[in-house]
């Protein structure tokens, strides 16, 4: 059956076929983390089409066992086309329960036979994400504000919205870094915006710290000098920098057990998105656990070491 993405709250997860396509990735991640992805915080499997189509045995296997610990699983499986169709037809023939499939997929056309069988399917959902326009993209800032109880302008909205080039994910992350930024300040002013979403035209920042994290010398050297940083863009580079190497150090202890890099990723929780799973598997090759824990306690300091510089500066700036 088709359902708008705007009635998704309407339905229920109990539902266990779900096809989710369209450029839309960021709201399309948003619905995926804040809808399904709460409720099975500990039993979320990503996979890739290729991963499924490669080892169809494997997959099913995964599907169809359960645990004394896991009697409810949410699948999600990425890049998605009409390929994997006669893999999803046999898995609605078994009746599966205690489990939700997602299928993650780009634009589909009408003449699609996945998102055909999708949208005749009484048992299964079909929900298109369509690019946003500038009116949701300040519904969603104000939302993110107003949780956060911080008052903002409509010009600071209007900035931010700019700043994310109509791009939900792309805007995602700019809040991400204001909300890194902020702390427990209780306010942000324009100038704030300006100076802190200025990488949003040039490299994210995440892209810098994973780089660096995966040893890439050339392109992390690329990145710092196509930019030029301010003391905003340094504390944030370094509280990325911190929480990603702390998920480095999970995923090395976890690597110690299973020496196998892709059934660590694949066990990792929270789960790491499909974009991700190369630039981890890089980290993971380049670090070891000692190295790893020494480099986090590294960056750990000089946080530390920032927090107390901005907090005895403060008095004299303002």
């Amino acid at each position: 059956m088709i359902v708008k993405a705007f009635e998704l709250d309407k339905i229920k997860t109990n539902s266990s076929f779900f096809l989710f396509y369209g450029e839309n990735q960021g709201h399309k991640s948003e619905i995926i983390k804040n809808k399904f992805q709460v409720n099975y915080k500990n039993n979320t499997y990503n996979y890739d089409e290729n991963e499924v189509l490669n080892n169809k045995e494997n997959f099913f296997n995964n599907m169809l066992s359960k645990s004394f610990f896991e009697d409810e699983k949410l699948i999600i499986i990425n890049r998605v086309t009409d390929k994997i169709l006669d893999t999803i037809k046999e898995l609605l023939e078994k009746n599966i329960e205690d489990q939700v499939i997602i299928l993650n997929a780009n634009a589909l056309e009408k003449k699609s036979k996945i998102r055909s069988l999708f949208e005749k399917n009484k048992e299964t959902t079909c929900v298109a994400f369509y690019e946003d326009n500038s009116q949701t993209l300040s519904g969603v800032v104000n939302n993110f504000f107003r949780s956060m109880n911080v008052p903002i302008s409509q010009q600071t909205i209007n900035l931010i919205v700019q700043r994310a080039r109509g791009d939900r994910l792309n805007l995602r992350n700019e809040l991400e870094k204001i909300k890194s930024y902020m702390g427990n300040k209780k306010r942000i002013v324009l100038t704030d915006i300006l100076k802190l979403t200025n990488l949003a035209e040039n490299y994210n920042v995440s892209e810098l710290v994973d780089s660096c994290l995966s040893k890439n010398k050339k392109k992390t050297t690329n990145i710092l000098n196509e930019n030029n940083y301010t003391l905003e863009d340094c504390i944030l580079i370094i509280r990325t920098f911190l929480m990603k190497s702390k998920r480095l150090v999970k995923l090395c202890n976890e690597l110690k057990k299973t020496n196998n890099v892709d059934a660590t990723i694949l066990s990792s929780k929270p789960p790491i998105f499909w974009k991700e799973k190369e630039t981890v598997r890089q980290q993971l090759k380049s670090w070891n656990l000692a190295d790893v824990k020494k480099l986090t306690y590294q960056i750990s300091e000089i946080s530390i070491l920032f927090d107390f510089i901005i907090e005895t500066a403060s008095p004299i700036n303002s």
